[in-house]
């Protein structure tokens, strides 16, 4: 008797145990908290149809649902009311899942509208929550996907507070003028005492992107138009690129998605899908290199003539592609022909990139990453006198460290740093502190990583 007792009560326990293990499973499989990455609940998910899991999460998970939102919505609440304090509300630090490396993170408030993700990566007003950065010798400059630009001091990173201030634009005067919809800001770019910004807008034509310039003045900037796509496609999509980056000869990089327009990418007489360079005084511009889906990074290593790109593959297949500039012909990245990911309808691409003539990626991520910005740290930089690329991720929340040869050209070790619930659309480095600005675009805030000795 004593015995079933015993029996009884053990089976209870782990009956209990085993509810709460599928419990919080389960919760990690429809909620937004986990790691992307996970390749247990990737597969999963992959049974579980999405429309479904938002309902179980809805209803089932409404408690710890509500829980998790209430939390966020007072962290809102306080990021409201600081206004452009820029205030410090988190510091942590962070270990690397392979090397077990330290990084020491502190994140300040950035008063711009946050990203909901509830309304799905392809939502047309998540396209005006796209915010990037800019290190201008001793400030920091950013800008918000409406066109908002603000700037603090580089040293109140040491504080409590950013001191955050805003400066006035004619962003708003340009589309009324034009009678154009903004769709969002792309990137930021400072060079020569000059500010350049990539502008996705709707006109009577269409979609389009262009590239607007104007003299650094931290009372007020007056955008121009610099150089016109004149490409134009008909519905949103989220595949538009936008990236400018320094060059050589006077002449900056810009990088411009495939829109969505089949083979265009493919066609020389578009600038869709491509890599150009454009010339700052002449504004004439060169196809440096095509097949690209969406550029999101871009990186010039001057000493190797090399630029270095990231881009967003459909499902799997993100790429770190490579182009040492000694080639005669225009390199070739493949899409849309070969990649290494898949539709989400099932569309399966050319599983080969050098068998039908084009470039292989130096790297690429299945499942995808959501591949964002990189930065380029030479050896001179880290204590093992080797040279590294941090690349920067949205789904997968992470930073990916690549050490890589002297040529670049091989990768020596991989590394990843993950921030929980975090989406990182830009990063920075900054050689004056050694280290990393990050613009978390979730809250949003802006992070300052630095790699403990």
């Amino acid at each position: 008797m004593l015995f079933n007792f015993k029996s009884k009560k053990l089976f209870f326990v782990i009956l209990v145990i085993l509810g709460v293990s599928i419990f919080f499973g389960l919760w990690n499989v429809v909620s937004g908290g986990y790691d992307k990455q996970n390749k247990i609940i990737l597969f999963l998910k992959e049974f579980i149809p999405s429309k479904v899991s938002r309902k179980v999460r809805d209803t089932l998970f409404i408690v710890p649902d509500l829980k998790e939102r209430n939390k966020f919505l007072s962290l809102q609440v306080e990021k409201y009311e600081q206004g452009l304090d820029g205030k410090l509300f988190s510091e942590k630090v962070f270990t690397s899942q392979k090397n077990k490396k330290e990084y020491l993170l502190k994140e300040f408030f950035l008063p711009f509208p946050r990203l909901d993700i509830r309304l799905g990566w392809a939502a047309t007003e998540n396209s005006r929550r796209a915010h990037y950065l800019e290190i201008i010798g001793d400030k920091v400059l950013a800008i918000s996907g409406l066109g908002q630009t603000i700037f603090f001091e580089k040293k109140n990173i040491f504080s409590n507070k950013l001191e955050q201030k805003e400066i006035a634009n004619n962003l708003q005067d340009i589309l009324i003028e034009n009678n154009i919809e903004l769709i969002g800001i792309r990137d930021l770019f400072i060079e020569d005492g000059e500010v350049y910004i990539s502008m996705q807008h709707r006109n009577s034509k269409g979609f389009t992107i262009n590239v607007y310039r104007s003299d650094l003045n931290f009372k007020k900037l007056n955008f121009k138009l610099f150089f016109k796509t004149n490409e134009y496609w008909q519905k949103y999509n989220v595949f538009s690129g936008g990236r400018i980056e320094s060059f050589k000869d006077d002449k900056i990089l810009f990088s411009i998605g495939y829109s969505a327009v089949k083979l265009a990418a493919q066609n020389k007489n578009s600038l869709l899908g491509k890599i150009i360079s454009i010339d700052k005084k002449t504004k004439e511009y060169d196809l440096i290199s095509m097949g690209h889906r969406n550029p999101q990074g871009l990186f010039y290593v001057k000493n190797l003539n090399l630029i270095i790109n990231t881009e967003h593959g459909p499902k799997g297949g993100d790429e770190v592609n490579l182009n040492f500039l000694d080639q005669d012909d225009i390199p070739n990245y493949g899409w849309d022909i070969s990649s290494y990911g898949v539709e989400y309808d099932g569309t399966k691409y050319k599983d080969s990139h050098s068998k039908y003539g084009f470039i292989e990626p130096f790297k690429y991520y299945t499942p995808s990453i959501g591949i964002s910005e990189l930065v380029y740290l030479p050896k001179e930089k880290i204590l093992d006198g080797r040279k590294y690329l941090f690349l920067s991720s949205l789904r997968a929340a992470s930073i990916y460290v690549i050490k890589v040869n002297d040529e670049i050209n091989k990768i020596l070790d991989e590394d990843r740093i993950y921030f929980s619930e975090h989406r990182i659309r830009d990063i920075e480095y900054d050689n004056e502190n050694d280290v990393f600005f990050i613009l978390f675009e979730y809250t949003p805030s802006i992070g300052i990583l630095k790699i403990k000795p």
